[in-house]
């Protein structure tokens, strides 16, 4: 354990340099994959002191790069598991923390939270990718990249235990983190839950600063039953996008600022006055489009409307600006 302050403020520097470093000077790319992200040959890994070889490529993409956080994980001693059906892997660490992330979706959870990243993780190959940065905070390491050497070096840092004359105070000035954010990091509700001998958490993820918006599960319910009665028979992007236009309107000043009100109000949305929505049971495809659209993944952005123009005419209609055709729908704002 480190306690010199002269190698406190060595880290301090060195971890804001990386920040600064991780936007500029990534590696040449080959051709972009399917995910828009490209193979970053030229990178190499480090963990703890040892050049690492993952199984899955390196990537870069709009500037910043992105690992493979499975690989990753298993080097950190983490177990992990891989969910086909929603795309989302579940990352189980050796300091017993729970991380879900899913193909698209900003928002991360994380133990008993939700938080939402800068960008969202996506997939190649059923491999999830995501910053480098957020793959060393989650896995409770420190970071450093070399942009002359193409080099990431990622070291683990060990649990700090709390001795006599070194509580919760001391650590948290070593490691420069508010009282408050070292409970919230471990799990702890007051001070004195952290007796000597207890294993603290150090390494303070970003995304503790973007706490996600919550939901309740009746919105979460509602929002599902309607995807279902509108587009359940169509693919998960169709379902995503009409959960999306009512995430959008409840966003927009022209409509009601509830999910509720929003599938109530108005026209748009007959199966709410004709009695379908109450019969409506969501499958498990609609559930998942309903639950990423809550948590920030959308591939309609700005749209609030959405029709099929087979079936509906007319000058207002064809008056919108269209955002996107996706299935037999159109969607527009």
């Amino acid at each position: 354990m480190l306690r010199s302050s002269k190698l406190i403020r060595g880290q301090l520097l060195v971890a804001c340099i990386t920040l600064l470093l991780l936007y500029i000077a990534l590696p040449a790319a080959s051709a972009a994959s399917k995910s828009g992200a490209s193979v970053a040959n030229s990178v190499t890994i480090k963990v703890d002191g040892t050049e690492v070889k993952l199984t899955d490529p390196v990537r870069v993409s709009d500037g910043r790069l992105f690992l493979p956080i499975a690989d990753l994980a298993v080097l950190f001693k983490a177990k992990t598991a891989w969910d086909s059906d929603n795309e989302a892997i579940t990352i189980n660490t050796a300091n017993k923390d729970t991380i879900v992330l899913s193909n698209g979706v900003p928002v991360v959870y994380f133990n008993e939270g939700r938080y939402r990243m800068d960008t969202a993780p996506f997939v190649v190959d059923g491999r999830v990718y995501i910053p480098l940065r957020h793959v060393a905070e989650l896995l409770h390491a420190k970071v450093k990249w070399d942009a002359d050497a193409q080099l990431a070096e990622l070291e683990t840092v060990n649990p700090v235990v709390v001795k006599e004359d070194y509580g919760l105070t001391e650590i948290g000035k070593e490691y420069s983190v508010n009282k408050s954010v070292l409970l919230k990091r471990n799990g702890l509700k007051e001070a004195g839950e952290a007796t000597e001998g207890t294993a603290l958490k150090v390494v303070i993820p970003s995304i503790f600063d973007q706490e996600a918006a919550p939901f309740s599960d009746e919105d979460y319910r509602l929002l599902a039953k309607l995807v279902q009665v509108e587009v359940g028979y169509e693919t998960y992007d169709s379902q995503l996008a009409v959960a999306n236009v009512v995430l959008n309107r409840v966003a927009d000043s022209r409509f009601p600022d509830s999910i509720r009100d929003v599938i109530y109000s108005g026209k748009q949305f007959p199966p709410a006055h004709n009695g379908l929505l109450d019969k409506s049971t969501p499958n498990a495809s609609v559930l998942r489009a309903a639950k990423d659209a809550l948590n920030g993944k959308n591939n309609v952005r700005d749209a609030v409307y959405f029709y099929n123009p087979k079936v509906t005419k007319g000058a207002f209609w064809s008056g919108l600006e269209t955002i996107g055709t996706i299935g037999s729908h159109r969607f527009a704002k």
